[in-house]
């Protein structure tokens, strides 16, 4: 996956009542990018709203058998279904569906990509809280409303004699080693050896901090940003973030071009580099491999800058609140069924999000249909089980492992997944399986896991 320097990649109110059992949110963990320990007490109310009549909680590990699917709709001359006939398809994916390791508000959806044709349908289009699954509908925004080619350019430019402002432009990878050489040396080549430094952030607007508060998955949401606000060295995963990236990065820039013989006196300062004249530019990888790098590793920080640059290029305002309302605009306007969705973010982080496995599955066969290559990166963006990124650690000795590609989403009291597979006949069929309140993380994942390995 290569994105145009070294990387490491290795590789969230509901329409629902959203039920999240108590035993579920002091199990809950070790949780996948988006956690946090105040996230304890979140659940712990929110089990306190839990909607009775339409998602009873049953005692113990009885679950209550789900409402019988509906009829799997075979594509015309097509050869049987997933290693067997229709019925035995939606038997299989009952059985599963009906297990004690799934919460009371469990869902699903199966699509054939070719044919468009829901193939199994276990209340699809009810909108539950999908976490990281949201990226999904963020990738789509991002990739049909700049393209894929688009690339994030973060600037140098003079203002006045002696000032330099370091312009933002929402990458949130960005790396500023070549940008200090070439600022360095178009200062040079001015006969300029002394500046005073400003950074400019207004290319996006606030609030910076999302409402998870301060967080190992996810910097303040900034303009200006050095490698995601890292403080680690790492590149993906959690990890410990500055508290002002934007600061960081200014003062990292001003080490750099003394580094290269540049003075910079006094502490950089914000500042507006509007009317200024240009220095110097650094270009970020492609939206594609951006957005792959995103699936891959569910990079929260990408996915808030994407959901933003979405939000400046529909005309909204470029927070989290104008970032939600780009993305869907943007689906809309590609036809995907949005019944119950509800955008609060652009990473899934916020419980507030909603989405059904319908949307979902849409949304993966949306990317594979020939009429749209612009939206590709979304599949080849995904983990592939037991191999890579998020799915790493999953699918080990089962069917699915190599065949199946998928995202994950895990908030306490959240398990989903939703990916493509394909068939031994060479179709492809896009997934998705989501559940609330389950007891414990870990057996509904490999439950979740069970469900799409069932299709291969």
């Amino acid at each position: 996956m290569p994105l145009g320097r070294t990387w490491q990649v290795v590789a969230g109110s509901a329409a629902i009542g959203l039920a999240v059992a108590a035993g579920a949110v002091a199990a809950a963990g070790p949780w996948e990018s988006g956690q946090r320990t105040a996230e304890r007490s979140f659940a712990a109310a929110r089990d306190r709203q839990l909607d009775a009549a339409a998602h009873p909680v049953a005692t113990g590990r009885a679950v209550p058998p789900p409402p019988s699917a509906a009829p799997v709709l075979q594509p015309a001359g097509a050869a049987p279904q997933a290693g067997g006939d229709a019925a035995t398809l939606t038997g299989r994916l009952d059985r599963l569906m009906a297990s004690p390791d799934l919460g009371p508000v469990r869902t699903g959806a199966v699509i054939d990509v070719t044919t468009g044709q829901v193939l199994y349908s276990h209340r699809a289009a009810t909108a539950s809280t999908p976490a990281s699954l949201t990226k999904i509908a963020t990738a789509i925004a991002a990739l049909g409303t700049l393209g894929p080619g688009h690339r994030l350019t973060t600037g140098v430019v003079t203002t006045a004699p002696g000032r330099i402002v370091l312009v933002g432009g929402g990458d949130p990878t960005l790396e500023l080693g070549g940008l200090a050489d070439d600022t360095a040396a178009a200062l040079k080549a001015r006969g300029v050896r002394t500046v005073r430094l400003a950074y400019d952030t207004s290319y996006f607007a606030g609030p910076a901090l999302h409402p998870i508060g301060y967080n190992e998955n996810l910097a303040p949401v900034t303009a200006l940003m050095v490698r995601e606000g890292r403080l680690d060295g790492t590149s993906s995963g959690p990890a410990p973030r500055t508290t002002d990236p934007a600061g960081a990065a200014a003062a990292s820039f001003a080490q750099l071009l003394r580094a290269r013989g540049i003075a910079v006196t006094g502490t950089p300062a914000r500042g507006s580099g509007t009317g200024g004249t240009q220095l110097a530019a650094h270009q970020s990888a492609a939206l594609s491999d951006l957005v792959e790098r995103m699936l891959t590793n569910s990079d929260n920080d990408i996915a808030e800058a994407l959901a933003r640059q979405v939000a400046r290029a529909s005309g909204q305002h470029t927070d989290f609140a104008g970032g939600a309302r780009a993305i869907r605009a943007a689906l809309a306007r590609y036809g995907v069924p949005l019944g119950g969705a509800v955008f609060a973010d652009g990473s899934g982080l916020d419980h507030a999000d909603a989405l059904a496995p319908l949307t979902l599955a849409r949304l993966l066969a949306l990317a594979g249909e020939a009429g749209h290559p612009e939206l590709r990166s979304v599949l080849t963006g995904l983990p592939v089980a037991a191999f890579t990124g998020t799915l790493a650690s999953r699918f080990h000795g089962s069917g699915g492992a190599g065949l199946i590609r998928a995202k994950t989403g895990t908030l306490t009291g959240t398990n989903t997944i939703a990916g493509t597979t394909v068939l031994a006949d060479g179709r492809v069929l896009a997934f998705s399986f989501m559940t609330q309140g389950a007891p414990a993380a870990l057996p509904a994942e490999s439950t979740l896991d069970r469900l799409a390995t069932s299709l291969t």
